[in-house]
């Protein structure tokens, strides 16, 4: 597998994510389908979505509802694609969406790892690979960013580090998409800053490739510490997403 192969793989499965052609994302120009999540969408796209923004850095691609079709092609032939994931450019976008009852809700930049990059890193702390039924017992919070509670078949291998048998961090990684599957990691407190996280990171992004699966991994731009780890870890940035959701949804969540 090579680096463009990783790339076409994400760019077709996000195409069928949200219902467009895999080279709209190719296009110099920006483009509106209508919102149809593939049967082989990612696990954790759910309805209702009032439109989904996507770019891999050449456009963005939207798609729509009908409700907030025009809305977005106004938008998104308002603002350069870049711009279209910015303040205070969603502050048009949602004075317009709002009264519809929808807002903008998610908004993310996703890592795909770079193989001419990826290595396995050192760390002073024994790293033990966990094969799916070998970390049953291991969701708890501290461990919520490495495995998902309330999608726990979707868990597939998860990567350790223990200090004198005391598990200290874990990287773990759900099947999200028939071919991709996404990173998680979390490291106690206690033990940050030793360079655990992007040793686990880039230990299972290795043996997820082994597998034959691309490993990708999800941060928000502000999560500072987060960014660091996958570009440490051998991943770089590759495509942004936002979500348009409902309001009483949004709301649930501030709650």
């Amino acid at each position: 597998m090579t680096n463009k192969d990783v790339l076409k793989i994400a760019i077709e499965q996000s195409a069928e994510d949200i219902g467009c052609k895999a080279e709209d994302f190719l296009a110099d120009e920006n483009r509106i389908v209508p919102l149809k999540l593939g049967a082989n969408a990612k696990k954790y796209y759910k309805l209702p979505i009032g439109c989904n923004f996507i770019s891999y850095g050449n456009n963005v691609v939207a798609a729509a509802v009908d409700e907030t079709f025009e809305i977005v092609k106004e938008y998104i032939s308002k603002f350069e694609f870049y711009h279209c994931f910015e303040t205070p450019n969603i502050r048009w976008l949602n004075e317009r969406i709002e009264p519809l009852g929808l807002t903008v809700c998610f908004m993310a930049e996703y890592y795909l790892p770079d193989l001419n990059r990826l290595t396995e890193l050192p760390c002073e702390y024994e790293i033990r690979i966990l094969e799916k039924g070998q970390f049953y017992e291991l969701y708890v919070a501290e461990w919520s960013n490495a495995l998902c509670a309330d999608r726990k078949p979707l868990d597939m291998l998860a990567a350790g580090a223990y200090d004198d048998g005391k598990l200290i961090g874990l990287a773990g990684c759900s099947a999200d998409a028939e071919e991709m599957w996404q990173i998680g990691v979390d490291v106690l407190p206690q033990y940050r800053r030793k360079g655990i996280a992007s040793a686990l990171t880039s230990k299972l992004a290795l043996e997820i490739l082994e597998r034959g699966k691309v490993p990708f991994y999800c941060t928000a731009w502000s999560n500072v510490r987060s960014v660091r780890n996958a570009i440490k870890s051998g991943l770089i940035p590759a495509w942004a997403e936002m979500t348009v959701k409902p309001l009483p949804l949004v709301e649930e969540m501030n709650s």
